[in-house]
C-alpha cells in the first residue's frame, strides 16, 4: 500500500532572507534581492548584478575549523537543514535515524572551491592544492555533511540535473517515502556559484541579464526580459510519511501528492521550443496526483527571465492544462530571489508550502511590459489573498531536464 507524504519542516537561506520567516516576509513585501556584485571585482565582466546573500558571515554558524573545511554550498545546506530539522522537531526519541534519508542536490557543487584551488594549482603548483579540495568541491558533500552532523543513516544522494536538481531531489524523496523505503527524508538543494568563473561562464553563453537596474534585471514573463540573474542559497524541507508525522504530533505544512519528470532530448542549453516534454512532466505529475487541470489553483513557474524559458514554459503550461490554463494563477518568484540554479526548486517548494499555509499567492514582481506570447495570469506585482488547495511547482534544467511537483493543503484524514 502506498504511503502518504507530508512536509513537516522548512529551512532556507536566500538573497531575500536568512531564514524561512524572513524569506516569506520578503515575498509578502515584494522584496527584490538583486544587488551589485560585492564578493569579487567584476571590472572585466559585462554582468554587474547578482542576487547574493545579505549579511552572511560563516562564523555566525560555524567555528573557524568547520568554516574552513566546508565550501559555501555545504555551509548553506547545513544552515537550511538545521532550521528545517529544528522546525520539524524530529529527534532520536521519536524517529529511527536509520530510516531518515538525505536527498540534497546541487547543480554545480563547490564552484568557489574549484575556482580557488585551480588558481593555486596554476600559480603555485600542484603540491599546494588543498587535500580538502575534492571533499569541498564534489556535489554530494552537502548531503554527506548533513548526514554527518545529524547522524541520519538512511539513503543519501545528490541528484544533479542543473536547475531542476532540487525538484528532482524532492520528487525522488517523495517516491522513497511513498513506497516505504524511508520514514523521513531531508530533501532540497543548495548552490554557491557566484564567483568570477561562474558568472563568466553563464555570461559568455548569453544567459545572464546585463541590466544595471536591480528592479529591471530579473523580470520573468516581461517583454523586456533579457537573461537571468544568478542567485545563491539553499532550501531544505523535511518530508515525512503521514502516519509517522501524526504519531509524533508534527505540524504539517502541506501534503505532497504528485511528481513528474521528463527529458527534452533536444539541446544542451535550450529548452525544446514547443514545450512538449515540460508539459509532459506536468501531466505526469497530475496523473500521479490523480487530479485534473482544473484542480490546480496556482503554479510557481520556473520563470527564469530568459526569452526562451518563459516563452516555452508558457507553451508547456497551455499544453498541459489545455483550456484551463487561462484560469490558473502562474507566477515566478525569481524576481525576488534571482535564479538559485540547483537550489531554485527547493526554495520555490518552500514558498509554495508557505503560500498554502498563509492563503497568499506570490506575485511576479517588477513586471512592467506585457508580452503577448506569455499571456498567462502571472499575478503581476501584487500578491493575492486567496485560499490555495492545490499548487504545482516547475523546474527546467540545462540538458533538457524537466521536473514538476504538486502539493495540496493537508485536510486531515
Amino acid at each position: 500500500m502506498e504511503k502518504r507524504v507530508v512536509i513537516t519542516g522548512l529551512g532556507a537561506i536566500t538573497p531575500i532572507g536568512n531564514n524561512v520567516n524572513e524569506i516569506w516576509k520578503g515575498i509578502e513585501n515584494k522584496v527584490c534581492g538583486v544587488n551589485k556584485i560585492s564578493s569579487f571585482s567584476n571590472e572585466k565582466l559585462k554582468t554587474t548584478l547578482v542576487a547574493e546573500l545579505k549579511d552572511y558571515e560563516p562564523l555566525k554558524y560555524f567555528d573557524k575549523k568547520q568554516a574552513k573545511r566546508l565550501d559555501k554550498s555545504s555551509q548553506y545546506a547545513l544552515i537550511a537543514a538545521r532550521e528545517a530539522v529544528l522546525d520539524s522537531k524530529i529527534s532520536q526519541e521519536n524517529t529511527d535515524y536509520d530510516r531518515v534519508g538525505i536527498f540534497v542536490s546541487s547543480g554545480i557543487g563547490g564552484f568557489n572551491s574549484i575556482q580557488e584551488q585551480c588558481k593555486i594549482n596554476y600559480l603555485k603548483g600542484c603540491n599546494r592544492v588543498s587535500p580538502l579540495f575534492i571533499p569541498k568541491a564534489i556535489a554530494n558533500m552537502p548531503a554527506g555533511n548533513i548526514s554527518i552532523e545529524f547522524g541520519f543513516r538512511g539513503e543519501s544522494m545528490a541528484i544533479v540535473t542543473a536547475c531542476a536538481s532540487s525538484t528532482h531531489a524532492i520528487g525522488e524523496a517523495y517516491k522513497s517515502i511513498k513506497h516505504g523505503y524511508e520514514d523521513v527524508v531531508i530533501a532540497g538543494g543548495t548552490e554557491a556559484g557566484i564567483c568570477e568563473v561562474g558568472v563568466a561562464g553563464f555570461e559568455n553563453m548569453n544567459a545572464l541579464s546585463k541590466e544595471t537596474n536591480p528592479n529591471r534585471a530579473s523580470i520573468p514573463f516581461d517583454k523586456e526580459r533579457n537573461g537571468f540573474v544568478m542567485g545563491e542559497g539553499a532550501g531544505i524541507i523535511v518530508m515525512e510519511e503521514l502516519e509517522h508525522a501524526l504519531e509524533r504530533g508534527a505540524h504539517i505544512y502541506a501534503e505532497l501528492i504528485g511528481f513528474g519528470a521528463t527529458t527534452d532530448a533536444y539541446h544542451i542549453t535550450s529548452p525544446c521550443l514547443d514545450g512538449k516534454y515540460a508539459a509532459k512532466a506536468m501531466i505526469r505529475a497530475m496523473e500521479d496526483a490523480d487530479i485534473k487541470p482544473e484542480d490546480i489553483d496556482y503554479i510557481n513557474a520556473h520563470g527564469t527571465s530568459t526569452h526562451l524559458n518563459d516563452l516555452t514554459e508558457t507553451k508547456a503550461i497551455k499544453t498541459a492544462l489545455g483550456e484551463k490554463a487561462d484560469k490558473v494563477m502562474v507566477s515566478s518568484t525569481k524576481g525576488n530571489t534571482g535564479h538559485l540554479l540547483g537550489a531554485a526548486g527547493s526554495v520555490e517548494a518552500i514558498i509554495c508550502a508557505k503560500a498554502i499555509e498563509n492563503s497568499l499567492v506570490p506575485p511576479t514582481i517588477n513586471y512592467k511590459e506585457k508580452d503577448e506570447e506569455c499571456d498567462l495570469d502571472i499575478v503581476p506585482n501584487q500578491p493575492r489573498k486567496l485560499d490555495l488547495n492545490v499548487v504545482m511547482s516547475n523546474s527546467l534544467g540545462f540538458g533538457g531536464h524537466n521536473a514538476s511537483i504538486i502539493m495540496k493543503k493537508y485536510m486531515g484524514g
